[in-house]
């Protein structure tokens, strides 16, 4: 079992010579410090260093989370900007062949580069294309397409013009897709005609002419080109992209923009089965994507900087394109999986491009370490100086494989623990400053005042576990929720009013380090224990025979909630009547003697999202025996899972 309490030192490699404003722990304490006595002073001046402006804010915050219900909460309000000239613009005067964006293809080797000034270009054109099919200041464009570089393109394209962009991952369905463009009435879609992953087509272009058939908002479709594949098309409507942006003028002035100006509109999940509209403004999004990228990852001039997530969600919008791009870095896109066309590809991928910092998903750290270790061990990556965690808690034992074999103990790791409402990372390790611990998110960013609420929403002080909020604004927080900002203010801000409330749950130990526990519907109750679903998670897949685990609750006539246990096996293991007796053991060990999984069932994989993300609301239905409400299963990287789930389903 991990040793919660071994803190691991940053490696000297990563620790010196760091540009960065927290080269120690003792820097970060005393900037965290600067921050509490005068906030508006310390945003203001990062965001005067970070930013193009226009014209410089001379206001920080104006309002507080008691202002959110009216709506009256600004960062930076009385200034102005178009956030493509802080992320391409000045890059292109600084140094213009530097390269911007590095793009690794679904096939091995196949790729391309840009380079600032290329970048530049290919969204100024973009832009003006998108202008000449009619696309405005304040408008709304959907974009629904794989890990290209022509969706980052069209991103900054729209921030170039002024209009919100929405990017739809592109492995949602029809049905996803035509509400997201309802909803925001979008009026232009840009998509491709097949995407490429694992091998594997992904027709984006016939999803969209499905999507569309019942969105009379929609005006032009732009097309990339990815493949020679025939696809549906609209004479009238569709655009190929190479015939509109190839032929359009490289000369697009930026459009001004105010700091509180929409930039995007990110949909995520939301508890009443509709998809919540965040959105996130220019000026103090941007602020907090440029400083949190620069400071946790400890961003050097030289570094080639690997976040393996999609555009899709807000990982790939801050930490592929906004965050990097604003501080003038080298940024990789990719468009494949982790284990295509095996399980060496992140390292093959490191090793070629000299990644020196890689940022993934625990799920893909748990799903390449049942493959073993010869998959990494075969590839130089002697480049890596600091390794990320992103999208749920990582496992201690996930933790240590991450770190003792694929960073071989030169790395520090980052776990970082934010949301989509954040806009950027919240609590975290600096890499070149902060000790770590297997599992921890360790501390707060600068700026960022987390509290633990207990169940009478009383304030926990000092070591304890609760709902984890937070105490006062921050740049990067969403403002609303697209056309619904009572829905925004019921979700976030009435539940523990007056804080934010992040929906999970979180346990501080005495030296300060913060453990995020799940969901806190994740949170079971077994007679009369609360138990978070991670800490089964955890102890599950500590067991040598176990890859992956995801752990629910159902309704129990006794306990009132049971435990279900989904078991992904190692390679070559087989099941057998002694491996849950095996496992009860590892959770009573782990967790306490109270700890009991009620049922287990191997199953042959874990429904997941393109990005990693366990969809459990599917694994509750099913552990519930309600098979027939599953809903949308098109969204998965490989939706035959589910079938197998439901059918190999458990009942007391």
């Amino acid at each position: 079992m991990t040793d919660e309490t071994r803190t691991y030192a940053v490696p000297s490699r990563v620790a010196e010579g760091s540009p960065n404003l927290f080269p120690s722990m003792d820097a970060y304490r005393e900037v965290s410090q600067d921050v509490k006595n005068d906030p508006d002073a310390f945003w203001l001046g990062v965001t005067k260093d970070r930013i193009a402006w226009r014209k410089e804010p001379t206001i920080g915050l104006d309002g507080s989370f008691h202002d959110i219900a009216k709506n009256q909460i600004s960062w930076f309000g009385d200034g102005t900007l178009n956030i493509t000239e802080s992320c391409i613009d000045r890059h292109v005067d600084a140094h213009p062949d530097k390269v911007a964006i590095i793009w690794e293809g679904d096939e091995p080797g196949d790729g391309r580069t840009l380079t600032y000034r290329e970048l530049h270009e290919e969204v100024c054109k973009t832009a003006n294309a998108l202008r000449e099919l009619g696309l405005k200041k304040g408008e709304r464009a959907i974009i629904y397409m794989g890990m290209v570089p022509e969706a980052a393109i069209a991103m900054l394209a729209c921030a170039r013009l002024g209009a919100v962009h929405s990017v739809v991952f592109g492995g949602f369905s029809a049905e996803a897709l035509r509400d997201r463009i309802l909803d925001c009435g979008a009026e232009i879609v840009i998509t491709q005609d097949i995407g490429r992953r694992g091998g594997r087509d992904i027709p984006l272009k016939e999803v969209t002419v499905q999507a569309t058939a019942a969105t009379p908002s929609v005006k032009k479709v732009l097309v990339y080109k990815r493949t020679n594949t025939e696809v549906p098309w609209d004479h009238e409507r569709d655009v190929w992209w190479h015939d509109a942006v190839n032929s359009a003028s490289a000369d697009c002035p930026a459009v001004e923009c105010a700091a509180e100006d929409p930039l995007f509109i990110l949909y995520t999940s939301g508890s009443t089965g509709k998809p919540k509209g965040l959105v996130h403004t220019c000026g103090g999004y941007l602020t907090w994507a440029s400083f949190t990228h620069q400071e946790v990852f400890d961003l050097r001039d030289d570094d080639v900087y690997a976040c393996v997530a999609d555009v899709g969600w807000i990982t790939g919008h801050s930490y592929i394109v906004y965050g990097p791009l604003a501080n003038g870095a080298t940024t990789l896109m990719f468009e494949s999986t982790p284990l295509y066309p095996d399980a060496g590809r992140y390292w093959d991928v490191v090793q070629r491009h000299k990644v020196t910092v890689f940022y993934t998903a625990p799920t893909a750290i748990r799903a390449l370490a049942a493959k073993g270790d010869d998959f990494v061990t075969k590839y130089d990556r002697s480049s890596l100086r600091v390794l990320g965690t992103v999208g749920e808690p990582i496992n201690p034992a996930a933790w240590e494989w991450y770190y003792d074999v694929v960073g071989e103990g030169r790395c520090n790791i980052v776990d970082t623990w934010w949301q989509t409402e954040t806009g950027g990372i919240m609590i975290t390790p600096i890499a070149c400053a902060t000790p770590t611990r297997a599992g921890s998110a360790t501390f707060p960013m600068v700026g960022i005042e987390p509290i633990l609420l207990d169940d009478e929403a009383r304030r926990i002080r000092g070591p304890g576990e609760g709902k984890l909020c937070v105490e006062f604004p921050w740049p990067g927080m969403a403002r609303t929720v697209w056309g619904d900002h009572d829905r925004y203010v019921g979700t976030y801000f009435t539940t523990y009013k007056p804080y934010y409330f992040t929906g999970d749950g979180c346990r501080r130990d005495a030296q300060g380090y913060h453990w995020i526990t799940g969901r806190v519907d994740d949170v079971l109750n077994v007679s009369g224990h609360r138990m978070g679903t991670a800490e089964f998670e955890s102890a599950l897949v500590s067991a040598e025979a176990v890859a992956e685990a995801a752990v629910v609750g159902f309704p129990h006539d006794i306990k009132g909630q049971g435990v279900y246990a989904y078991i992904v096996l190692q390679p070559g293991v087989d099941a057998s009547d002694s491996i849950e007796a095996e496992l009860k053991q590892v959770c009573r060990t782990a967790i306490g003697a109270h700890a009991v999984v009620d049922l287990f069932q191997i199953v042959p994989g874990l429904p997941k999202t393109r990005s990693g993300k366990v969809m459990r609301r599917i694994l509750r239905k099913v552990a519930e025996g309600e098979p027939e409400k599953l809903g949308d299963v098109s969204t998965l990287a490989d939706p035959s899972v589910v079938d197998a789930i439901v059918a190999g389903a458990k009942k007391l």
